[in-house]
């Protein structure tokens, strides 16, 4: 900025809905956190209930995000390098789980890999059952978090350009070594931020999960389907669970915003 120019300002009228906007996302979190039954809070999360909700959604979470990277990169890397006829009706058709309703997936899934389903039927047949397992949870949560990744890579990929591949390519380097060497390293944030995000998006599912994997008792019931349970037999329980997620869901965000920022 030159020494002669002024920062634009903002209109002062901006400031009256950002407030309103703001106390609307921050009041309800406030509400949860007075509602918070502090005597009995480490009783309540710490139930065996509550316990195996919190390990099977960190363990799910963790194993989903994992597949979202072996997927997503390969995927944000066609979508962001090559042109070919369809790409705009492929790009749309890979981030529709971003608007389609989860419970909407869930039954996509079990219509796949149901015992009824396309490739459920097969599954069946070779001994694997797939739906109402821990591992339909994993599915479940890497169909609605996989366009997450795929969004945020691309977008690096596509803002870091090809120069320094392009180089790389001259001085003889192999594709594998350029992706290896290079490309990757320039848009790491932005994988570390896609996979962060994607991580936050495995924890919080819901719809498809309770819809394809159903509610069993640390075997399918993640943390957000403990939350939903418990508020029709022990709201206090249901409250301090939902902080906990909370307070989970703030230090993703924290961590991907770090990310980014890197």
């Amino acid at each position: 900025m030159g020494s002669g120019q002024r920062p634009v300002g903002l209109p002062g009228w901006v400031f009256v809905p950002a407030a309103v906007g703001a106390v609307f996302v921050l009041l309800p979190l406030a509400a949860i956190v007075a509602r918070v039954d502090w005597e009995d809070f480490v009783g309540l999360v710490t139930s065996d209930s509550s316990q195996a909700a919190l390990a099977l959604s960190l363990r799910t979470s963790a194993t989903s995000t994992l597949l979202c990277i072996v997927f997503g990169v390969p995927m944000a890397m066609v979508l962001a390098r090559t042109s070919f006829p369809g790409q705009q009706v492929l790009r749309s058709l890979v981030l529709l789980p971003l608007v389609l309703p989860p419970v909407v997936g869930g039954i996509a899934l079990l219509y796949t890999f149901g015992r009824r389903g396309v490739l459920g039927s097969t599954l069946e047949v070779l001994g694997l059952q797939v739906a109402f397992s821990t591992a339909a949870v994993v599915l479940a949560q890497t169909f609605v978090a996989l366009p997450f990744l795929v969004v945020s890579l691309e977008g690096a990929l596509r803002t870091s350009g090809q120069r320094y591949e392009a180089v790389a390519a001259t001085l003889g380097a192999r594709p594998t070594t350029v992706f290896r060497r290079v490309t990757l390293p320039l848009v790491l944030p932005g994988l570390a931020a896609g996979a962060v995000l994607s991580f936050a998006r495995s924890l919080g599912e819901f719809g498809a999960t309770i819809t394809f994997a159903g509610s069993l008792q640390g075997v399918t019931r993640t943390l957000p389907l403990e939350i939903y349970l418990q508020r029709e037999v022990d709201a206090d329980a249901a409250v301090a669970l939902s902080l906990v997620l909370v307070v989970v869901a703030v230090v993703v965000i924290g961590l991907a915003r770090g990310g980014r920022a890197a």
